[in-house]
């Protein structure tokens, strides 16, 4: 078996422009694992804590040497000779090297690089992709099958430079076309976007994410532009096609209330759910991901008692992807779906923890890339592995976002041929 025998890591550049890890793992049979990590913007408390410098004269201190060094001097020592092909161990071991809930210590950025560098070095060495090597950690239940995906068109939010309140809207397929299908319609809403943009005189500039990112007056126009892109490209809004939401309502939540452009004076959890009532009512919202903040319990589950039944109600900074917060959102019966992203928890078989975790109670799984990313596809081959129901990898265009998408149709043909 094949065990490890050398680990480089350095400071790379992010899609922000923004410093993030590159880690290498050399095997001892020769197979090698590249990993880059990504990181979020609009970030949650509970997820893990990604370390930075903090030296104000590199980098706008959001350099990253110290956890480059802490994968070097501390990470590898520690895994150095242990067998590739459990990863399960070599995750585990570096978890109680850091030793802090929240990987504060090594950081959950470098602690993350390696455990993906190790996994992609195993599956070389067992000569399998990546996804089916990682499938031999789950307990494989459902047959393998792309995830439908959910385009992030329109930014706004934190990931729009603040033109609208609602972070991200969605443009999602139906489940009964093939991924290539999802691929091309997802693609041409896009483009009919940006000409609908045009002739309405509004920028086609785009935010962190690759959507369009224009100036609008409310969050429910935007809404509207995707409706008649989708209907000026003949396809039907709520059969061919669907639309989602991401409001990532913590950053316009305030002491109890939220607000937002559509509204002149702060909602509260009970005036914003009837908001979202009344826009599934006129465009069929089929995905809404942390309407509600993420201490805001019983928005929350009035949130799920209103919608459940029409919409998939998500959580992602209220859970993220931590499994405590996840039994406590089970116990509220808060959400029907879960967003997972390997670097909110910290390592790949933890990632794989809560998807399993999510899977046994019956939620939806979305697997989700972050707007600073890299152009490492491991998320695609990790959305497969865990049979998860949709991914989020950003708009159809751009190295970062497209990256991921074209790995997925590489899968799509390899799962073809099995």
């Amino acid at each position: 078996m094949a065990k490890i025998k050398n680990i480089s890591a350095r400071e790379i550049l992010n899609s922000k422009g923004e410093p993030t890890i590159e880690a290498t793992v050399i095997l001892s049979d020769g197979a090698i694992g590249i990993s880059s990590v990504p990181s979020g913007t609009s970030i949650g408390k509970y997820e893990a804590l990604e370390l930075r410098d903090n030296d104000e004269k590199r980098y706008n201190g959001l350099g990253v040497l110290t956890a480059v060094n802490n994968i070097t001097k501390q990470l590898f020592p520690a895994i150095s000779g242990m067998e590739a092909s459990n990863i399960s161990a070599v995750d585990k071991k570096m978890i109680e090297l850091d030793g802090t809930p929240n990987k504060q210590r090594l950081g959950a950025n470098a602690i993350l690089a390696v455990s993906i560098a190790v996994a992609k070095a195993a599956a070389k060495s067992a000569v399998l992709p990546t996804f089916l090597y990682l499938r031999e950690f789950t307990k494989k239940e459902a047959s393998l099958r792309i995830p439908t995906p959910s385009f992030n068109i329109l930014n706004g939010g934190k990931h729009g430079d603040g033109n609208i309140d609602f972070q991200e809207f969605l443009v999602i397929p139906a489940s009964s076309k093939t991924y290539s299908e999802d691929l091309m319609l997802g693609t041409n809403v896009y483009t009919s976007l940006k000409k609908v943009l045009q002739t309405n005189n509004l920028s086609t500039l785009t935010g962190l994410e690759g959507g369009f990112s224009p100036k609008l007056g409310s969050n429910q126009d935007g809404l509207l532009l995707i409706k008649q892109a989708i209907e000026a490209i003949n396809l039907r809004l709520g059969f061919d096609i669907f639309i989602g939401l991401d409001p990532a309502s913590n950053d316009f939540y305030n002491e109890g209330n939220y607000r937002i452009k559509d509204k002149a004076t702060g909602l509260t959890s009970r005036e914003l759910i009837d908001f979202y009532t009344m826009l599934n009512s006129q465009y069929h919202l089929l995905y809404l991901e942390d309407g509600m903040a993420e201490d805001d319990w019983n928005g929350w589950q009035e949130l799920y008692t209103t919608l459940s039944k029409v919409t998939l109600i998500v959580g992602d900074d209220l859970i993220s992807s931590n499994p405590f917060r996840l039994q406590e959102a089970l116990q509220k019966s808060a959400v029907g779906g879960i967003i997972v992203k390997p670097n909110q928890i910290g390592t790949v078989i933890e990632s794989i923890a809560v998807a399993e975790m999510a899977k046994q109670a019956g939620l939806k799984i979305a697997v989700s890339h972050r707007s600073g990313e890299t152009t490492d596809d491991f998320i695609a081959d990790f959305a497969v592995a865990v049979g998860a129901d949709y991914v989020k990898f950003g708009a159809p265009v751009r190295g970062e976002r497209v990256s991921k998408y074209n790995r997925l149709l590489s899968i799509e043909s390899q799962l073809a041929s099995l």
